[in-house]
């Protein structure tokens, strides 16, 4: 079974970031690293936290380094 409130918890981290204008680096590399760790405890909405932030380069990036990308 997934661990779909990780949702919540990965955009409340993201959007944290955001507000607090962290660089691109900063986003990146901590996103990068929640992402590895809810996912060591089986997130299964990965796709839709993706979603909401398709037009952020650096978390769409941290992403990527998990091996999660949106859907052509």
């Amino acid at each position: 079974m997934g661990w779909g409130s990780a949702y919540s918890l990965f955009n409340t981290v993201a959007d944290a970031l955001i507000e607090a204008e962290a660089s691109d680096e900063i986003k990146e590399r901590a996103l990068t690293k929640v992402i590895a760790r809810l996912q060591e405890d089986d997130w299964d909405t990965e796709l839709d936290s993706l979603q909401s932030y398709l037009d952020d380069p650096a978390i769409v990036r941290a992403f990527a380094n998990n091996d999660i990308v949106w859907p052509e």
